[in-house]
C-alpha cells in the first residue's frame, strides 16, 4: 500500500491478492497494509505445513473444516471461529484433516515472502 490512498486502495474485491502455493495442498490469497498483513489459506484434505517457525507474530481464525495445530510441542485440532495465536520464533505445524479447510491468518509484520 502506498503513502498516498486512493477510494481504490482501500477495498480489495474478492479473490485479489497475491496468490502462492506455499506446500502441496497449501494455497495462501495475501494482501497487505503498511505494518500488517492478512492471508486466507485454503488447505486440500491431509495437506501439510510441515514444522517451521518465522519472527512474524501470527494470530489466525479457522473459516472452515478441521486443521491439526501443534505451537510449541501442544497439538490440538481445532475447527470454525477456533483462534491461534503464534509469538515470532515458536516452532509450529498443521495438518489438515479428512476434509478441505480455510483458515484467516493476520502476520505482523508482513511477510516479505507471501508479497
Amino acid at each position: 500500500m502506498s503513502g498516498e490512498s486512493t477510494g481504490d486502495s482501500y477495498f480489495v474485491s474478492a479473490g485479489q491478492g497475491s496468490r502462492h502455493r506455499i506446500f502441496p495442498g497449501v494455497e495462501i490469497l495475501t494482501n497487505a497494509g503498511r505494518g500488517i498483513m492478512l492471508s486466507l489459506v485454503n488447505f486440500e484434505p491431509g495437506s501439510l505445513v510441515p514444522d517451521h517457525s518465522h519472527p512474524h507474530e501470527q494470530v489466525g481464525m479457522m473459516v472452515s473444516g478441521r486443521l491439526e495445530f501443534t505451537v510449541g510441542g501442544v497439538t490440538k485440532t481445532l475447527g470454525p471461529g477456533d483462534v491461534w495465536r503464534i509469538p515470532g520464533g515458536v516452532v509450529h505445524r498443521v495438518r489438515a484433516l479428512e476434509e478441505p479447510a480455510v483458515a484467516l491468518d493476520v502476520f505482523h509484520p508482513i511477510r516479505e515472502d507471501y508479497l
